[in-house]
């Protein structure tokens, strides 16, 4: 994906215990922080299930079972006590929302990247705003009552890769991941494996669930969001991706997220 700060390191930021309080008695919790680009936010997790949502900037989420890419304008939803680790690229801004599990009863139990409503966003910035302990019969209880009747109606998005179990075999998929390169070869993939190409093929698919090449595909079309969403133009995304007619990229981005970068991108708003 995005490339190392040069001169610099990534830098460690904690997470956010605050929202754990056990004094905090209030279904949902609104929180606002500004990251930088490049930010790493350690594996941890909540008690309670969060809406992570960043209107600028993009954010890579990982697990033991897969990764997340969550563009500009997107938000993702994570249940309690999952175990996640978060990658910034781009400065973002981040807004989240964190419920009790009592408070989203009808909401997936694994993570999922979800289209964000207009009215979605509008709440989520007046929520992050109100004071932690609001009061539940004013105003401000309607704006969060709002929210929990808005979240289930949020439409889920392809945006996630599974991660096979094999550490070795998830080592290389993550780093893929980070910096997709055009040269890797199933044979590559194999041969670094110990492998013939059809025992890796099979081996792959028993991991993921998905062929190498629909993940590779996936996996291309999550690190391309960042660099088409900060402005970047699709030809030169697509050349560094390998392929050698953007029209064929453009047909594959829609394949995956139902329609082509620029009409994608225009759905957010986001440079093009």
């Amino acid at each position: 994906m995005a490339e190392e700060p040069r001169g610099g390191a990534v830098q460690e930021f904690p997470h956010d215990h605050d929202v754990s309080r056990p004094d905090l008695r209030r279904p949902v919790v609104a929180r606002g922080i500004d990251y930088p680009d490049h930010a790493v936010i350690a594996p941890h997790s909540h008690a309670r299930a969060q809406l992570f949502y960043a209107s600028r900037g993009a954010v890579l989420v990982e697990t033991d079972q897969g990764a997340w890419m969550m563009p500009p304008q997107h938000g993702l939803w994570i249940p309690p006590g999952v175990e996640h680790r978060v990658r910034t690229l781009g400065r973002v801004q981040m807004r989240s929302l964190y419920f009790t599990p009592a408070a989203v009863p009808d909401m997936p139990r694994v993570c999922e990247v979800l289209g964000m409503s207009p009215l979605m966003r509008h709440l989520l910035a007046e929520a992050v705003t109100l004071p932690a302990e609001y009061d539940v019969n004013g105003r401000d209880g309607l704006v969060m009552a709002l929210i929990q009747a808005e979240l289930p109606r949020l439409p889920e998005l392809p945006l996630s890769l599974p991660l096979p179990d094999d550490p070795a075999l998830a080592a290389r998929c993550r780093a893929f991941l980070e910096a997709p390169t055009p040269h890797d070869t199933i044979d590559d993939w194999a041969r670094a494996a110990g492998m013939s190409r059809r025992s890796f093929t099979r081996h792959f698919r028993a991991e993921t669930g998905l062929s190498f090449v629909t993940w590779r595909q996936q996996a291309s079309v999550m690190a391309a969001l960042p660099q088409l969403a900060a402005g970047r133009d699709v030809t030169g995304v697509a050349f560094d991706l390998g392929y050698s007619n953007p029209a064929a990229f453009s047909a594959m981005f829609a394949r995956t997220l139902g329609a082509p970068p620029r009409a994608y991108l225009e759905s957010l708003g986001a440079p093009r």
